[in-house]
């Protein structure tokens, strides 16, 4: 779905103070801060003049749109998995990097420090049998070489050393590198399915106003290989990841409170991507639904009505004391008979990132009743609302 306020907000502080930050720790130890930066969201203008828009059904060409589109305001580059070793210890894990112009050009300037970009990144690992959430966030100014993302002559998108980068020429198979001091990835992920296009042909609308959308595809199943690092020991994993690419010029409704995001690996090689967009006064945002992926590759459009989505039990963050789902029970009339009712669990409660003074749970859940299976979820607006901040 997105994460149009972390990018924004964070941003704004970078643009003040001009370094890079780098922040790591866990849910339950303390947190390491190698450089200060001042968060000041009210310092960064929320202008869209001179950006594209995204209101016109848009030309897709892969691989070159896997790659960053400078002409729209915001942009991300999205990846969650679960994961298993052999023994059948599991993991999840999310990498996320963002860009966000500051200015529609780049300044008339010699020096390679000079940007109308920034970049952030995000990285957790979720480690089921330790009960452990581990967190890490980065950002830069792109030059020179600290971030990008470029589509020529392969797809790549980094932060220092943290990146994702083709393996062949068609992008199809990718690999993730990302570590900390206390955990890290290193994994190969290979497209089994074309580019889902999310609403009408990758419009996505998030409100009625026109413009007021993203760009939106997703490479809904990636099998994926490697290690992952954690405790001091090396795990051989292997499962199944998600990718969501999405660019705008526009992000929520002005009366937006938060979002809850799904997106769903079954055991029958289909796929969900599930939303709702909470509104302040009540209610969900009618334009917002979600696609089915089947088999095959093809998809299926699926309106708000045609889910129901229902919070089956509640968790309160010790650290920010917000009340979030811990639970979902959902039906989804998928054109079938009888609707397809799931069931998700979260694989740990405490999956809520809250570095760089935003505050937001993103986590891997288990799927259970109609169908079986793992995905992540993504909550936002359950520590304060969305209102106003970009």
């Amino acid at each position: 779905m997105g994460k149009f306020f972390v990018v924004v907000t964070l941003i704004a502080g970078a643009v003040i103070a001009g370094v890079v930050l780098s922040v790591a720790g866990s849910a339950d130890d303390s947190t390491e801060v190698t450089a200060d930066a001042v968060w000041d969201s009210s310092a960064l203008s929320l202008d869209h003049s001179g950006y594209a828009r995204a209101i016109e059904p848009y030309d897709w060409r892969f691989p070159d749109d896997y790659g960053p589109h400078p002409e729209f305001q915001t942009e991300w580059w999205y990846y969650t998995g679960n994961l298993a070793a052999d023994d059948g210890r599991r993991f999840g894990y999310q990498f996320t990097v963002f860009r966000r112009a500051i200015a529609p050009s780049e300044p008339e300037s010699n020096s390679e420090w000079r940007s109308n970009q920034v970049y952030m990144a995000h990285l957790t690992l979720t480690d089921v049998e330790a009960d452990r959430f581990h967190q890490a966030q980065r950002l830069s100014r792109p030059g020179p070489d600290l971030a990008g993302a470029a589509a020529d002559p392969v797809y790549r998108v980094w932060l220092q050393d943290w990146r994702v980068e083709a393996l062949n020429e068609d992008a199809t198979r990718t690999a993730i590198t990302a570590a900390t001091d206390g955990f890290a990835l290193d994994l190969v992920l290979d497209q089994v399915k074309p580019p889902a296009l999310q609403g009408d042909g990758g419009l996505s609308p998030k409100s009625g106003e026109p413009g007021n959308a993203s760009y939106y595809y997703s490479l809904s199943r990636l099998v994926t290989e490697g290690t992952i690092t954690v405790g001091g020991a090396d795990y051989a994993v292997s499962g199944a990841s998600w990718m969501d690419h999405e660019f705008s010029t526009s992000a929520l409704g002005h009366n937006a409170q938060g979002w809850d995001w799904f997106g769903l690996h079954l055991d029958d090689n289909r796929e969900l991507m599930l939303g709702q967009i909470r509104l302040i006064e009540g209610g969900v945002e009618p334009v917002f639904g979600g696609l089915l992926i089947q088999p095959d590759g093809s998809t299926r459009k699926l309106a708000s009505e045609d889910l129901t989505i229902t919070a089956t039990e509640t968790w309160t963050s010790p650290h920010t004391g917000a009340p979030y789902p811990a639970g979902w029970q959902i039906m989804i009339d998928i054109g079938e008979p009888e609707p397809l009712d799931l069931t998700l669990t979260p694989l740990l409660a405490d999956q809520e990132l809250t570095e760089g003074g935003m505050v937001y749970w993103e986590g891997a859940v288990r799927i259970t009743g109609g169908a079986t299976g793992y995905g992540y979820a993504e909550l936002t607006g359950y520590s304060g609302t969305m209102r106003s901040r970009f």
